[in-house]
């Protein structure tokens, strides 16, 4: 059933410091930017949520710029901001590429990477590239602010240890040394939900990660490790079978998910020779 509009409590904020004051006093409150997520909810009835605060128009959660060897990505920056933007495509060239297969247009100008971040999903395109770029995911709320990494930010399925007082400012990716590479496996290429979706980044010390395998975006330590140390290709594949544990659902099975997560790593590694 449809959520009814009329039942809905929104409070907009013209300032940081105004939008974490209202959470502080008047929270716990959901804070919609891009709504790519929020308003296909509200339609379907599928999110309990009530409360919410707008926060579209702080000019403080925008903005891209690299500067002492790490880019930043503040929590507005669009999946557009991100395709046009040279910095970005230097810097971390599989986020551009992830970019471009994040639903339509439409979505892409209004979809935010903190709105992504924020909602959890295992199947989110831009995760696995913040997973193995080590991103940190800067919050801030009236009592300062602390960074977490992204591969520490999640608990369990769309659960993350941001506080309901808090907001994501930002995103921090060091230079990432290596080649990187990003694919998503869906029914079409771009307008649907990964089955599987895997960034990896071919360097001294391998890096991979995967969508849509597990509870949460993860990486792979073990088959990292293995190709890290000169394992084979299929040595690393058989590794990888028994470190990710996909789920039947109405997307894919298990099976059929397992078996493109081998193809996707044996992709990457043929093509970053």
């Amino acid at each position: 059933m449809k959520t009814a509009t009329t039942t809905l409590d929104l409070r907009p904020a013209r300032t940081l410091d105004e939008a974490l004051r209202i959470l502080a006093d008047d929270g716990p409150r959901v804070p919609l930017a891009g709504c790519t997520d929020v308003f296909v909810n509200l339609h379907f009835g599928t999110t309990s949520d009530h409360r919410f605060i707008n926060i579209w128009g702080l000019d403080e959660l925008r903005g891209i710029s690299a500067d002492g060897g790490v880019l930043r990505l503040g929590a507005l920056t669009t999946y557009t901001e991100m395709i046009r933007s040279d910095v970005v495509r230097e810097w971390l060239p599989a986020m551009v590429a992830a970019s471009r297969e994040v639903g339509g247009v439409q979505i892409q100008n209004r979809g935010t990477l903190a709105g992504n971040i924020a909602n959890g999903s295992p199947a989110a395109d831009s995760l696995p590239v913040l997973a193995v770029a080590d991103a940190v995911v800067i919050l801030r709320s009236l009592d300062g602010e602390r960074r977490v990494p992204v591969n520490e930010l999640y608990t369990g399925y769309r659960a993350t240890v941001i506080r309901p007082d808090e907001l994501i400012l930002a995103v921090e990716v060091p230079r990432v040394e290596g080649t990187q590479w990003f694919r998503k496996v869906g029914t079409r290429a771009a307008q649907a939900i990964s089955k599987v979706v895997m960034a990896a980044v071919r360097g001294p010390e391998p890096r991979i990660a995967f969508g849509s395998v597990a509870a949460t975006v993860v990486r792979v330590p073990e088959t990292e490790r293995c190709l890290a140390a000169g394992g084979s290709i299929d040595e690393a594949q058989r590794v990888l079978e028994g470190e990710i544990t996909p789920i039947d659902d109405v997307r894919s099975t298990a099976a059929y998910r397992l078996r493109v997560a081998g193809n996707l790593l044996r992709q990457w590694w043929r093509e970053t020779e």
